[in-house]
């Protein structure tokens, strides 16, 4: 089903999720968007993030600067600075729109002023919709998915939704589950309070490191 982007608004955007579904375009010069419901849906469960040692010795060397919702339009423009993508105009606005009403966030990875990697999302409930990420520099997105699961999980989200599952996601802790498992995870997630700031600054990489060590060790 396609929407016209003059019916589309923050509010629908929103209902949208809440439903199941997100919203994605055939490419960027087309000015129209449609709904997708996966059969298999993509998460990275809260806390089964997957630290790899050589990510590890990544964030170690401690030459990179992580902010959260610095550049949201800088991450939207990277995310979509690829030859074929599905954001298109519309849905730039409407996540701009969203980030005034404090619903989109993002994780900005920087190298001497350069923005090197992001991700960005919709946090509705105890919930997080994870819409796209991308790497100017080796590490670029797993830095920035590291800091944005420390976040999530700081903050009492419950669901980390990340559309589908790509090998990239596999290889950092992503699974599939079945589109009726993932309605129910959706359904009790949003009724769960949670907050993106909750965690105040952004964290120190060795409390991130360690954090992630016991919760591996839990499970």
């Amino acid at each position: 089903m396609k929407d016209n982007p003059a019916t589309l608004t923050p509010e629908l955007l929103l209902q949208g999720y809440a439903n199941g579904i997100f919203p994605m375009a055939e490419h960027r010069d087309d000015p129209e968007v449609f709904w997708v419901d996966p059969t298999l849906r993509g998460i990275l469960p809260i806390g089964g993030f997957h630290l790899s040692r050589s990510l590890t010795r990544a964030m170690l060397r401690d030459d990179f600067t992580v902010t959260f919702d610095r550049d949201l339009t800088g991450v939207i423009d990277g995310c979509a600075d690829r030859p074929e993508t599905w954001i298109n105009a519309p849905i730039r606005a409407l996540y701009s729109q969203l980030f005034d009403r404090g619903h989109a966030h993002s994780v900005e990875v920087w190298r001497d002023g350069t923005l090197i990697g992001g991700s960005y999302g919709i946090a509705l409930g105890g919930a997080f919709f994870g819409e796209s990420m991308f790497s100017r520099a080796t590490n670029g997105s797993k830095i920035a998915l590291a800091y944005l699961m420390d976040r999530l999980q700081q903050g009492g989200f419950t669901l980390f939704d990340t559309q589908f599952l790509t090998d990239h996601l596999a290889s950092l802790g992503g699974v599939e589950i079945p589109r009726a498992q993932y309605h129910d995870l959706l359904k009790t997630a949003l009724t769960q309070p949670s907050d993106f700031a909750r965690s105040g600054p952004v964290a120190d990489v060795q409390d991130i490191i360690q954090r992630n060590i016991q919760t591996s060790y839990r499970g």
